[in-house]
């Protein structure tokens, strides 16, 4: 059970029927294409190689039909869509709700960040997985008219992946008004051909009830009732999207999209297949396109494979705003990140993390190459990153003061069904399962490697650092003599001098008229109003401490800083064509002699800074007018 906070409003900026259309095309494009491999993987289960029964086939839909009502409608829908984060959803605004960013090592908020970062890493391993098996199991369907075309279906699906990832760069915007609408369309062909199928075998309804799920599954082997539980999970992959993409719609409609589209239609098709499937249990190798009369089959492949790209394209998408978000609150080191457009913040573009996706996605469909091989590689971590939303969402609502017995037996009844299907899934580690786990192990690790190396760095700044009555003295007893302009230093902290301003008045002996330190704090909410960015703080005349706020969910820009403190009066007198940027460049030695992390950890840490984005293009300083100060720290 979660808490209702003060919402923001929606941020797509346009009607409530304009926001539920558009939240069709990014929240429920991968869940909405999951019919072509759900319900056909869970039922290939249930036979175990042997004849399909419709018994089987009624508790495989009954099963798939109560994983959507319990999983998607009651815990995301109605319970873990109210734990936003002023308006901001996704586990990264959980981390922040729960102030586990800057928690003291050893502590139970310390541990809850280390299982929060590996949520965020397994939606990499999502990212990559989705592409490949939602494109292929659209392609497959040229095999029910022609098997002949078989060898063609995994160099297609490279052909249209590789086409969505250099498309990238361009930015989703040119494209995006026509998602919804699309996935609309996609999700009435859904309906369509359900009724299609339930008209021919009506008694498949009975499968409504929920018994059948559960006396079939008690019913099975334990191994097989386990098989089962994990192609079935594959019907509510997607559903996390609900929850991180919450800020781009708002909550309300989200909700409406599901309630009155998406539900409906997908319940639809699946008992569509179903009833096929009772009727013809020959159809087992692919329900949903032969659910679909012979001659629409080929249009139907052409439509599933743009559903699919826009599914792709909604977990591309989050996979980079998802990055922005722990960069900036400082999980991983800065990358270049650019916006594709001027008018739609959330649209960026992130090269280095697309094309380490684009490598992910093209491995696992040439070393799988079916969407039935993918299967197993699908859905464990979408299982384990559920249990750890319910588990933070539980944690959030007994912080906002929710009774503790009411929140275990909620979140706890919930927390139990993500560990069953999590078990479930966990069968298939060694089929496929290890794939996105290792994506996720790796991103993880990057991660807690980074946190801990800025930390140390940090720390080892702070012995360095001259302290800020030094620099007072300096300026008034040994600077005589004063240099014309203004000079901006970049300060990790609020306090404390520059390591950058201690080397410009050790090596030049002046300082200029006018010095600014500016810091960069990310706050642990989604995003700070103009009015409340620039906080001044007088140092000594002429030197004047900066502190520009913002939000995880913004980027942060010096030169647009300084620009909106001028224009509201804050820094009178500053002419910004004419400032001079002193940047520090640090280099990192790795030291077995001074405590911290294990060398080659200390290592890789040091590879990651000496790669990332150097400060003044993460920033936004203007190139021409920066001077970079070199430092060797040793950690």
């Amino acid at each position: 059970m979660t808490a209702i906070p003060v919402s923001s409003p929606p941020r797509s900026g346009g009607l409530p029927l304009t926001a539920t259309v558009g939240a069709l095309g990014v929240v429920y494009g991968d869940i909405g294409t999951s019919p072509l491999y759900a319900l056909k993987e869970a039922v290939k289960a249930a036979a175990h190689g042997g004849p399909l029964t419709s018994d089987a086939t009624l508790g495989v839909v009954s099963l798939i039909l109560w994983a959507l009502i319990l999983i998607i409608s009651v815990k995301y829908a109605m319970l873990i869509l109210r734990a936003d984060n002023r308006g901001e959803g996704g586990i990264v605004a959980l981390l922040a709700l729960l102030s586990a960013r800057n928690a003291q090592p050893g502590t139970w908020r310390a541990h809850l960040l280390v299982v929060g970062l590996v949520g965020a890493a397994l939606l990499y391993g999502d990212g990559a997985i989705t592409p490949a098996i939602s494109v292929l199991s659209a392609i497959e369907g040229l095999k029910v008219d022609a098997p002949s075309l078989a060898p063609a279906v995994v160099p297609l699906t490279v052909i249209i992946l590789i086409g969505l990832f250099l498309m990238q760069s361009k930015g989703a915007g040119f494209i995006g008004g026509i998602f919804g609408p699309v996935m609309l369309a996609w999700f009435a062909v859904l309906a369509l051909l359900g009724i299609h199928g339930i008209v021919q075998a009506p008694g498949v309804l009975a499968a409504v009830s929920p018994l059948y799920a559960f006396k079939f599954l008690i019913h099975q082997d334990f191994h097989i009732s386990f098989a089962i539980l994990g192609a079935a999970f594959l019907a509510v992959t997607g559903g996390e999207a609900m929850y991180a993409d919450m800020g781009h719609f708002g909550r309300m409609p989200i909700r409406l999209a599901w309630f009155a589209i998406a539900l409906p239609a997908l319940v639809l098709n699946y008992f569509g297949q179903a009833a096929l499937l009772v009727t013809d249990p020959a159809a087992i190798d692919n329900p949903f396109y032969q659910l679909a009369p012979d001659w629409l089959h080929y249009p139907l492949v052409a439509f599933a494979a743009v559903a699919t790209v826009i599914a792709s394209q909604a977990i591309i998408s989050g996979v980079f705003s998802l990055t922005q978000q722990s960069i900036q609150l400082g999980f991983l080191p800065r990358m270049q990140i650019r916006h594709t457009t001027s008018h739609a913040m959330g649209q960026i573009y992130v090269p280095l993390v697309n094309w380490l996706l684009a490598a992910a996605t093209l491995a696992a469909v040439f070393s799988f190459g079916t969407s039935d091989a993918l299967a197993g590689a699908y859905g464990i971590a979408v299982s384990l990153l559920m249990a750890i939303t319910t588990l933070l969402a539980a944690l959030v609502a007994l912080q906002w003061g929710y009774s503790p017995l009411l929140v275990v037996t909620v979140n706890g009844f919930f927390f139990i069904i993500d560990c069953i299907f999590f078990a479930a899934n966990s069968t298939k580690l060694f089929e496929g399962g290890w794939f996105p786990l290792l994506l996720a192990g790796a991103v993880a690790f990057l991660m807690l490697t980074w946190r801990s190396g800025v930390k140390l760095v940090e720390t080892a700044r702070g012995k360095l650092r001259q302290p800020e009555e030094e620099l007072i003295e300096t300026a008034v007893s040994r600077c005589h003599a004063r240099l014309n302009g203004t000079a901006v230093f970049l300060a990790s902290t609020p306090n404390g001098v520059p390591l950058a301003l201690t080397q410009f008045v050790k090596h030049n002996h002046v300082l200029h008229q006018r010095v600014l330190l500016v810091t960069v704090l990310i706050a642990e909410v989604p995003r700070i109003p103009d009015s409340d960015r620039v906080e001044i703080i007088e140092v000594i005349e002429g030197i004047t401490r900066v502190i520009l706020h913002y939000g995880f969910m913004q980027y942060p820009t010096i030169s647009e800083g300084l620009t909106l403190a001028c224009t509201q009066g804050k820094l009178p007198g500053i002419d910004l064509d004419d400032i001079t940027y002193y940047i520090g460049r640090e280099t990192i030695i790795p030291s077995e002699e001074i405590a911290g992390m294990a060398v080659w950890r200390e290592t890789v840490f040091a590879f990651l800074q000496r790669n990332a984005e150097r400060s003044a293009a993460f920033f936004g300083v203007p190139t021409k007018q920066v001077v970079e100060f070199g430092t060797e720290i040793e950690i």
